[in-house]
């Protein structure tokens, strides 16, 4: 197996066309860089992507991994409509299972993944975002599966992940009205973990402003790199807590939850009694038991 590792390359950023790759401690950042198009995927964008997630997975330094778009207006808007308007039955194919096959290699990554969601996360991006263990939005975020407006259903995942993540009855009216909510909505329904907002430190009032309308629309923009700053710390400081805890048990526990999920609960529970049983033979739970116990005892 080809190991990637960035830092004994000397790499601090990887940056490819379409895909930045920015390694952070035992983090890795991955931004979707094509904001002209709301960072919509072409097939040049997936396979950039999956490359990148093949170089992620490999890399034993990488702990956590956060997914977001480049700039402040969208974390990824789907598919690439231009491309699809012209294609037939079989290339429609092609592309939905080359995005699916991404997806999928994302999904069952051992490395947990948080969405970081900038902006717009419609049909594709949505997809995305659901193959994420978990998901911070800002509050400007929208998400939605608007397939059906444009004559098709959602091809990359959305009518089976959508529907575990929130359930049949508000996946269902999700994708047959193919509307967007906004962020506060896919909190209370489940779809977001937590949403970032700006407090009022952050937001002097633009009514309150003697100025022109281009210094509202500039002072609009900053606002808005602001909530993106702020939707990144939080993601980073998540992703710190998560990489302190053994990497062994956490990879363990994705594992059981992702297979849990599709099987019954007896099934599950004896998945777990292996899974709990394996790690006992990793060194790092042995040192981190004794170090708890060392802790203890000296208080």
């Amino acid at each position: 197996m080809i190991r990637f590792n960035l830092k004994a390359d000397g790499l601090t950023l990887m940056s490819m066309k379409f895909i930045q790759l920015e390694p952070k401690e035992e983090i890795a950042i991955i931004k979707i860089n094509r904001p002209e198009a709301l960072n919509a995927m072409n097939a040049d964008v997936i396979n950039e992507l999956s490359r990148t997630i093949d170089i992620v997975g490999n890399d034993d330094d990488i702990k956590v991994i956060i997914i977001t778009g480049v700039g402040e207006r969208s974390f990824c808007a789907g598919a690439d409509i231009a491309y699809m308007v012209n294609i037939n039955p079989i290339e429609a194919e092609k592309y939905s299972s080359l995005a699916q096959t991404v997806l999928n290699k994302i999904e069952k990554l051992q490395k947990p993944v948080i969405a970081a969601i900038n902006g717009f996360a419609l049909g594709g991006g949505c997809e995305l975002a659901l193959v994420c263990d978990i998901r911070i939005a800002s509050e400007n975020a929208k998400v939605g599966q608007p397939e059906v407006t444009i004559g098709i259903p959602p091809g990359w995942g959305g009518t089976q992940r959508l529907t575990r993540t929130i359930g049949p009855a508000k996946a269902k009216e999700l994708i047959f009205t193919g509307k967007m909510i906004n962020a506060d909505e896919a909190e209370r329904i489940g779809l977001v973990n937590r949403v970032i907002v700006l407090d009022q430190s952050d937001q002097l009032s633009l009514q309150e402003l003697n100025v022109d309308e281009v210094k509202k629309k500039e002072r609009s923009i900053e606002l808005a790199k602001v909530l993106n700053k702020k939707l990144m710390n939080e993601c980073i400081t998540l992703a710190k807590e998560i990489s302190k805890n053994g990497f062994t048990a956490v990879k363990t526990s994705k594992m059981l939850i992702n297979k849990g999920m599709d099987c019954d609960i007896e099934t599950g529970l004896r998945l777990e009694i292996y899974g709990w049983a394996l790690c006992f033979a990793h060194e790092d739970r042995s040192k981190m038991m004794s170090a708890f116990l060392n802790k203890a005892k000296s208080k």
